[in-house]
């Protein structure tokens, strides 16, 4: 049991890395594509923070005898890029980037309790106290980039015309329902997957949560004169239902979700 425990540990470290070789991938190039001098300087000053992480988790690796996944971080580096080409390809990319940047964050920082609280049962006091302190920068972030969501706004819709504001507004809101129809199916087969009857409960009771969220959204975008988008809502089913196959395809499932 202490050798598959060990090597989860290790597997966390490794997934950890990859996480920080993705969010140096979107970092880089983050700045030019911020919108706002504001932004860009909040991203810069990330990426420096995020590179400091990345070297702090090879070396807890090797200090193991283990080294990072070449496979994990190419796909997750390509990720990365490919989520930059996405926003750069969107009339509104500085809010995209914003909003995406926020969820990364909030990515990283459950990655970095998982491993905290790994290490700690663990006894690895270092693992531990590493995986505490970049999860209190990732926070940090987080807090950063909820405090400057206007200046993303502003930014997002500076090259629409005033009278283009309706129509945008009726965009995120299709945006809006689509992500609640994934959560709604993630959420549904998440109280079979928690592993826990507090952790089934809590995922229940959001679930019907989400359900009035979806309801609200689909109101309020009836009443602006449009519709919930088809493609957008299937394909982000889809996304959650291949994230449940993926939960369970790991032999830490309840963690993972």
């Amino acid at each position: 049991m202490a050798d598959t425990i060990d090597e989860q540990r290790t597997k966390y470290l490794t997934d950890a890395h990859s996480i920080e070789e993705q969010a140096l991938a979107q970092l880089r190039s983050a700045p030019d594509a911020a919108g706002d001098p504001q932004l860009a300087d909040l991203y810069c000053e990330h990426l420096d923070e995020t590179e400091g992480h990345e070297r702090r988790v090879r070396e807890l690796l090797e200090a193991r005898g283990a080294k990072p996944s070449l496979a994990k971080d190419t796909v997750l580096k390509l990720g990365g890029k490919g989520f930059l080409l996405f926003a750069k390809l969107q009339p509104d990319t500085p809010g995209k980037l914003h909003a995406h940047s926020l969820s990364y964050e909030a990515l990283e920082l459950s990655s970095y309790e998982l491993l905290r609280g790994t290490a700690e049962r663990a006894g690895e006091q270092e693992v531990a106290a590493a995986a505490a302190d970049i999860g209190g920068q990732e926070h940090t972030m987080m807090e950063r980039l909820e405090a400057t969501f206007d200046v993303a706004v502003d930014a997002s819709l500076r090259e629409h015309p005033r009278d283009d504001l309706q129509e945008q507004l009726r965009k995120y809101l299709a945006d809006a329902h689509a992500i609640e129809q994934q959560a709604e199916t993630l959420l549904e087969k998440g109280p079979k997957l928690a592993g826990n009857d507090t952790l089934a409960t809590i995922y229940a009771e959001h679930l019907d949560e989400t359900r009035d969220h979806a309801e609200a959204v689909e109101g309020r975008l009836s009443q602006l004169g449009g519709d919930p988008s088809g493609i957008k809502d299937a394909a982000m089913r889809l996304g959650a239902l291949n994230w449940g196959a993926f939960f369970q395809a790991h032999p830490d499932t309840p963690g993972k979700l």
